[in-house]
C-alpha cells in the first residue's frame, strides 16, 4: 500500500508518494540508504527553524534527492534528473517540505507495520 500527498511548492501542487519501493528506488538511483539519510536530515534541520539548523550542502542535496524520488514515484512524467525537476521551481524550502515528507514517510511505515502485525495474528489462528 502506498500513500500520496500533494504539497504546494512555489505555488504549484506537487504529488509525493511513499511506498515500500522508495528505499529501493533511492538506493538504485543514488547508492544511499534513505532511512539513514532521513534520520540525518531530521537531526540537522532541528526544530524546523533555519537559525537552529546545521545543514551543509551535502544535506541539502540529500533532501533534494529524497524529494525528487518521492515526486517521481508519484508522477513518472516529471523530468528524469533532480536538477531538471528542481529547475521547474523558483523556491523550494527544505524547512517547509522536509517535515511533511518525513510525516508522509512515517505514515507509510506505520501502515506497513500494522498490516504485517494483523497478518501475523490472522495466520496464527
Amino acid at each position: 500500500m502506498s500513500l500520496i500527498k500533494n504539497l504546494e511548492i512555489d505555488g504549484k501542487q506537487v504529488p509525493f508518494k511513499a511506498s515500500a519501493a522508495i528505499p529501493r528506488i533511492y538506493r538504485i538511483k543514488f547508492g544511499r540508504d534513505i532511512y539513514k539519510d532521513l534520520s540525518a536530515l531530521e537531526k540537522a534541520v532541528g526544530k524546523d527553524k533555519e537559525e537552529s539548523s546545521s545543514l551543509d550542502l551535502f544535506s541539502l542535496e540529500m533532501f533534494e534527492n529524497i524529494a525528487y524520488v518521492m515526486a517521481k514515484h508519484a508522477d513518472p512524467g516529471i523530468p528524469d534528473t533532480p536538477e531538471e525537476w528542481l529547475d521547474e521551481f523558483n523556491t523550494f524550502s527544505i524547512y517547509q517540505i522536509l517535515p511533511q515528507l518525513i510525516e508522509l514517510w512515517g505514515l507509510n511505515v506505520k501502515t506497513d507495520v500494522e498490516a504485517k502485525k494483523n497478518f501475523a495474528r490472522q495466520s496464527a489462528r
